[in-house]
């Protein structure tokens, strides 16, 4: 990983545009210029890291902008992150050049993050901003941003984007304009292995609203979705986004890629990798994301 995160040029100003846009479309390429003339106005700042495909640009981005001495990220650690995706997010700053910190949030201390009504994301963002924010004018870091991309903020039901929103981060992806798929595109032609990186929202999506979210219950989701991973791997099924989920009374539901369900479906012993629930099902409809906010009874309440 880290050698073609290495790749990136580290440059600033007019010199990190030069190329930037090779191989995109002509509004993409304006987007990614727009997105690097915003960062380069910055006199410094803090990536909210989560790893994924929209936060790994953004950081290879303020690189480019800035230069990696004035840009550092942030991954929090918490029992909602997956235990690989902190040592990924580790490698790909190093190959950056780029300081790393792992702060740890207690999400689990706030009543409405554990109450997992719809807008547990917003408590669980509040926590990342009462950490990140400080550390950053600890390490005398200008301004926060978190990998909201434009997706994101036209789907609408994000009560985590109003949490960042109130404590000031920025959003420089989704005020440049850039959708999900400009930013797969853009960190392909940039050579960052996170291009194609699937979707891996934190632990507690996992968990149906009105379930309480703990400690023992994420690290079941975890467990289950490691096990069945492995379980796949063994059967030669090559599954991309999996999800197990904790629909409560004991009760959990598989997604997996909508072309694999009739593959899983015939291979029962697959599914029962997935130990710690009484009853194990598998979602005919595969793998979506968002699933959880399709049994919301009022989600504009949430928005």
């Amino acid at each position: 990983m880290t050698s073609q995160a290495q790749a990136t040029p580290q440059a600033t100003g007019a010199t990190a545009r030069s190329g930037a846009s090779h191989g995109l479309d002509g509004v993409s390429a304006e987007r990614v210029d727009a997105l690097l003339d915003r960062l380069a106005s910055l006199p410094s700042l803090m990536v909210a890291f989560s790893g994924g495909a929209d936060s790994a640009f953004l950081l290879a981005a303020a690189a480019r902008a800035l230069g990696p001495e004035r840009v550092e990220a942030a991954t929090a650690v918490s029992p909602s992150l997956p235990r690989i995706e902190l040592e990924r997010a580790r490698e790909f700053a190093a190959g950056l050049g780029i300081a790393h910190h792992a702060p740890a949030t207690d999400e689990l201390s706030r009543e409405g993050y554990r109450a997992n009504a719809g807008d547990r994301c917003f408590f669980c963002k509040t926590e990342l901003m009462s950490v990140v924010g400080p550390l950053a004018a600890e390490r005398g870091i200008a301004a926060v941003a978190t990998g909201t991309n434009a997706d994101d903020i036209r789907a609408g039901f994000r009560p985590g984007i109003r949490a960042a929103a109130n404590a000031g981060a920025l959003t420089p992806l989704a005020d440049a304009g850039l959708s999900k798929s400009e930013i797969r595109a853009a960190s392909l032609a940039w050579g960052l292995p996170t291009w194609d990186k699937p979707a891996a929202a934190c632990l507690a999506s996992r968990i149906a609203y009105g379930v309480a979210v703990t400690a023992g219950g994420l690290e079941r989701v975890a467990d289950a979705e490691y096990a069945l991973r492995r379980a796949l791997d063994e059967a030669a099924i090559p599954v991309r986004n999996l999800r197990v989920r904790d629909m409560g009374d004991d009760t959990a539901k598989v997604e997996i890629d909508a072309e694999l369900v009739a593959a899983v479906a015939g291979r029962p012993e697959v599914l029962a990798a997935v130990e710690g629930f009484a009853e194990v099902r598998l979602d005919e409809q595969g793998f979506r994301s968002g699933a959880m906010n399709e049994l919301l009874p009022n989600p504009e309440r949430y928005r």
